[in-house]
């Protein structure tokens, strides 16, 4: 009987040590396999990012196109490029000596309307700000 616990104690030993390696190579294969799926995840989101500036730029284009088709900026671009002029439409035509007489358009024209200083944006500013 000495040597049949001697025997089984041993098979125990090697039945115990393959079921360590067997726990080690389960544990790597989990290991890997979940770092695979980490990558998977990583790789689905950069290309759903990607995906959507793709879009993004896909309908900006077709606004884009929308607006170059459109009727609206074809007449604009025969009228600064063709002198185009719609029917009850009247082109005005300033000259840049007209635009540099100093001259009050409340007493030319009826309405309000403003005109320009010629002064800088800041000065403007200052002016409204802390003018008289």
């Amino acid at each position: 009987m000495a040597g049949l616990t001697s025997n089984t104690s041993s098979l125990t030993k090697f039945i115990i040590i393959i079921e360590v390696f067997l726990v080690a190579y389960l544990l790597y294969s989990l290991t890997k396999n979940v770092y695979s799926s980490y990558q998977i995840d990583k790789y689905i989101e950069s290309y759903e990012m990607e995906n959507a500036l793709i879009e993004q730029e896909n309908r900006q284009r077709t606004d884009d196109y929308l607006y170059f088709t459109s009727q609206e900026y074809i007449d604009k671009i025969a009228k600064q490029n063709l002198g185009l002029v719609n029917p009850g439409e009247e082109v005005i035509i300033l000259s840049p000596e007209l635009l540099a007489q100093d001259v009050d358009v409340e007493d030319e024209l009826d309405g309000d309307y403003a005109k320009h200083s010629g002064d800088s944006n800041p000065k403007t500013w200052l002016d409204f700000f802390f003018g008289d």
